[in-house]
C-alpha cells in the first residue's frame, strides 16, 4: 500500500500494513493531504487488481480531476470519485424550508461501500473519505458523535478496507477532533509545511501506524508535473 505506491514512501515504511486499516491524513491547508491519498491510491492502483473508491463531501469530482491532472497525478481506472456534495445541497434546501428529515452520512457512506462490495467483492481494497471535518458539519447530533465515530471505524474495518481519512488539523494541534478519533484509527500520518533555508518545504511524518516498522522522522515531498516524491528526511536548522 505504502511501498508500492508514491516513490520514495519505501524510505519511510520498512514493512507494508496489511487490511483492514483505518488511516488519518491530517495537516493544516495546502499540506496536500488530498493529492497525497489521490495519488496514493491511482499509483498503487496501477498494477494491482484491486479497485479503489475516493468519496468526497468536500469538493466536485470534475474539480478535483481537474486539480489531480494538472498536478502530474495520473488518473486510474480502477478508482471511482464519488461526489456527496449534490446531498450537502439538498440537506441546505431542506434546512431553509424546514425539512428536518437530514441525510445520515455515515449511514449513506456505509451503503454506498456495500454497493461497491457487491460489484468488485474483496478486490474493493482501498477507500478515502475527504473529509471528516466535512463529515462533523453534517452530523447535527453532536452527543452522539463519538458512538457514531467508533461505530464508523469498525464498519470500515468490518469491510476489510484500507480507509484514509483525510482531517483539518493545525501544525501546534493534537490528533483529534473531539478526542477520539486518534485513539481509534490505526494509523496518523501528518503532513505539514517547515520552514528551511527562508523558504516553505512540505514533509510528511508518520506519527503512528500499528503492526508496521517505520520511521517517525519528518520528510521532505516535492510536488511537480510529474507527480508526488518523497524526497527523504529534512535535515535540522
Amino acid at each position: 500500500m505504502f511501498r508500492d505506491s508514491i516513490p520514495g514512501l519505501d524510505k519511510v515504511f520498512k514493512n507494508d500494513i496489511e487490511r483492514p486499516k483505518v488511516i488519518l491524513v491530517t495537516g493544516p491547508p495546502g499540506s496536500m493531504k488530498t493529492s497525497f491519498c489521490y495519488s496514493l491510491m491511482s499509483s498503487y492502483l496501477r498494477d494491482k487488481n484491486e479497485f479503489g473508491l475516493y468519496a468526497t463531501l468536500e469538493e466536485t469530482a470534475e474539480s478535483h480531476m481537474s486539480n489531480m491532472e494538472s498536478m502530474g497525478v495520473k488518473l486510474s481506472a480502477k478508482m471511482q470519485i464519488s461526489d456527496m456534495t449534490d446531498l450537502r445541497e439538498i440537506d441546505q434546501i431542506d434546512e431553509v424550508i424546514g425539512d428536518s428529515a437530514q441525510t445520515d452520512y455515515v449511514l449513506f457512506i456505509e451503503k454506498m461501500i456495500q454497493r461497491f462490495r457487491r460489484t468488485h467483492g474483496d478486490k474493493f481494497s482501498i477507500l478515502v473519505v475527504d473529509s471528516l471535518g466535512a463529515l462533523y458539519s453534517l452530523m447535527s447530533e453532536s452527543a452522539e458523535m463519538r458512538k457514531k465515530m467508533f461505530y464508523f471505524f469498525k464498519m470500515l474495518r468490518d469491510n476489510n478496507l484500507v480507509t484514509f481519512i483525510i482531517m483539518e488539523r493545525s501544525l501546534s494541534g493534537e490528533s483529534q477532533l473531539l478526542g477520539n478519533e486518534g485513539f481509534l484509527a490505526d494509523g496518523i500520518v501528518m503532513l505539514g509545511l517547515d520552514r528551511q533555508r527562508g523558504k516553505l518545504v512540505r514533509y510528511l511524518q508518520v506519527e503512528k501506524m500499528r503492526a508496521s516498522e517505520h520511521s517517525m522522522e519528518k520528510h521532505a515531498i516535492e510536488v511537480t508535473k510529474s507527480g508526488m516524491t518523497v524526497l527523504g528526511p529534512l535535515l535540522s536548522t
